[in-house]
């Protein structure tokens, strides 16, 4: 029976800590603020309550006092009891006022702290809040204090005649009076001044001034406001991604997701996960291996099917596989067998249906047995190919694609052509999203193809194709969409 409050981090997901992770991994309820990332809500089991309690400007969803009472009633019925709170809990958090509430109930608590704002936004902003030569100190602030006490207790003038660096959180409103306080307190009108919205966040923005014309620049919550001479650093690493600023589409299965959105996060995308398809597995019996020469798998979904539904329930590993030759299409699929402890003895240097045939050898004898082990609806080329040069093929369907319950905020982004790019990996997750979506807007969004025979189904449904990887993997295709956004210079459309 233990509530924690846990920091979120400043917003990008992987700055929670790793204790923080853990707890959320066990959770019974998590309590969430508006602030934290929802990819760390999603690390809660997925029947833990979920309760969002989140602040934002005119829009209250629970009051404090409410929030506190929640914790306590929570944390009495012997739950694992997450608290995840924007930032660090205790750095204008209202930590402090959560804890008292739970240690009054005598309820017990832990607290985990988390990256502050105040630190990361400027640091990925290219901003050191200390720097030799510059400022050997920094001051935390809030510029929204509590309405409530009527008079506010900073003393702005003072922290002028402070120096160093003065990073001020929730001032956005405020920040023309705070300003003008700083130089009646003695700070110079030209002192650098860089106001970072949403740091940490793929759509994160540095509004750069002095204190003499920050008052009038487009400073909007939420922002850190950094104040100093280190305001003028302009080490830019984060802003500089080659694909900072991009919404991309990411049509895979969501079980499949997770591999393509971790690359485009890495290059400084948004990430919309808009799965077209779902993996659906299919009941199948397992023929005797023995009676065959090769196995050939067209996909990781296809070994992870064979493997799961087909090998483990009889009991049975890779050994099952010694007496065959093994044939995969593509390096991910190659990588799935190898996971499991087999190596395939082919795979084409094109991962495309027509490349294996190109590179099968012909059978020893006429009637040499292939099991071709792939999803329920594929095209006939490998079938009837084997089957051309020799070989007796019988197709072992192993799964199916069915279309995926829409996301509607993911689909309404597309429609409204707030999004850069749309990513296919597969003929079917063009068909599915097609149908779901509808017709494009004008001009259409960048589509990128993993392959030809994807871009060809993109084709077909009118859809033009921009980019296609020219190795037909995850890593193709997203060197092709840099390749093309880089070489077109066209700014985000996202409109943030």
């Amino acid at each position: 029976m233990t509530v924690y409050l846990v920091g979120a981090g400043p917003g990008d997901p992987g700055l929670v800590t790793v204790r923080g992770a853990e707890l959320l991994a066990r959770a019974d309820v998590v309590v969430f603020d508006r602030l934290a990332h929802p990819d760390l809500v999603d690390l809660a089991p997925p029947d833990a309550e979920r309760i969002s309690v989140g602040k934002a400007p005119g829009r209250v969803e629970m009051g404090q006092d409410d929030i506190n009472r929640l914790l306590v009633d929570r944390g009495r019925e012997a739950k694992t009891v997450v608290r995840l709170k924007g930032g660090d809990p205790f750095v204008f958090g209202r930590g402090g006022e959560e804890a008292e509430a739970l240690a009054g109930a005598g309820v017990p608590f832990e607290v985990v702290p988390g990256v502050t704002s105040a630190i990361a936004a400027p640091a990925y902003a290219g901003i050191p809040v200390t720097h030799r030569g510059l400022s050997t100190h920094f001051t935390v602030v809030t510029g929204h204090e509590d309405p409530s006490k009527g008079v506010g207790d900073v003393d702005w003038e003072a922290l002028a005649r402070v120096g160093g660096t003065l990073v001020v959180l929730m001032g956005a409103g405020s920040i023309g009076e705070i300003a003008r306080r700083l130089v009646a307190g003695g700070r110079s009108p030209d002192t650098p001044v860089a106001a970072v919205r949403r740091g940490t966040y793929p759509d994160q923005r540095t509004v750069r001034a002095t204190l003499a014309t920050i008052g009038d620049a487009p400073v909007q919550a939420p922002s850190a406001i950094v104040i100093g001479d280190v305001a003028a650093s302009d080490l830019a690493w984060f802003e500089t991604r080659p694909l900072f600023g991009r919404r991309i589409v990411v049509t895979r299965a969501r079980e499949q997701a997770s591999a393509l959105r971790s690359r485009l996060e890495q290059l400084g995308a948004e990430v919309l996960e808009l799965p077209s398809i779902a993996i659906e597995p299919i009941a199948f019996t397992l023929p005797s291996l023995g009676d065959y020469r090769w196995l050939v798998l067209t996909s990781a979904n296809g070994v992870r099917a064979l493997f799961e539904r087909g090998l483990a329930p009889v009991g049975l590993d890779a050994r099952a596989l010694a007496s065959l030759r093994v044939a995969a299409i593509g390096s991910g699929t190659a990588a799935a067998l190898e996971a499991r402890g087999v190596r395939p003895d082919l795979v084409p240097a094109r991962f495309v249906a027509e490349a294996l045939l190109d590179s099968f050898p012909a059978p020893a004898e006429p009637g040499e047995r292939v099991l071709l082990a792939r999803a329920e609806h594929a095209r006939d080329v490998l079938p009837e190919g084997l089957a051309g040069q020799g070989y007796a093929v019988d197709v072992l369907a192993l799964y199916r694609t069915v279309a995926a319950a829409p996301d509607s905020a993911a689909v309404e982004a597309v429609r409204a052509g707030a999004v850069d790019a749309i990513t296919f990996t597969s003929s079917s997750t063009v068909a599915n999203f097609c149908d779901l979506v509808g017709e494009l807007p004008e001009p259409q969004p960048l589509v990128a193809s993993i392959g030809p025979v994807t871009s060809r189904a993109a084709v077909d449904r009118g859809l033009h194709v921009g980019a296609e990887g020219v190795e037909h993997t995850l890593d193709g295709l997203v060197g092709a969409l840099v390749d093309e956004l880089r070489s077109t210079g066209q700014a985000p459309r996202a409109g943030r």
